[in-house]
């Protein structure tokens, strides 16, 4: 996974006010509460960005069920395209076992 990663180019993102208030938006359609609003802010900056996939092993606010319908449900209302929410597992090849 880590050599994946060094082969990725990084790119540091502004925080605007578009980010801030879709991270607003999922905060009032219940995506989550207040409290996880960095995570919102996450989700926020992927979308703004146009990423196709948030990467995350954070399973209680971003990798799940709840969260990852309710993040399409948001988008659409706001006109946003659809991200794709998955833990690296997912992403990673999977190795014959006879190998």
């Amino acid at each position: 996974m880590f050599e994946r990663l060094k082969q990725i180019q990084i790119q540091i993102l502004t925080r605007t006010d578009e980010i801030m208030r879709l991270a607003d938006e999922y905060i009032a359609g219940d995506v989550l509460k207040e409290k996880s609003y960095a995570d919102c802010l996450h989700i926020a900056f992927a979308v703004v960005y146009n990423c196709d996939i948030i990467i995350s092993w954070n399973f209680r606010h971003l990798v799940n069920y709840k969260t990852i319908n309710k993040v399409k449900i948001v988008n659409a209302i706001n006109h946003y395209k659809e991200i794709s929410i998955m833990p690296p597992s997912m992403l990673l090849e999977e190795v014959e076992l006879n190998d």
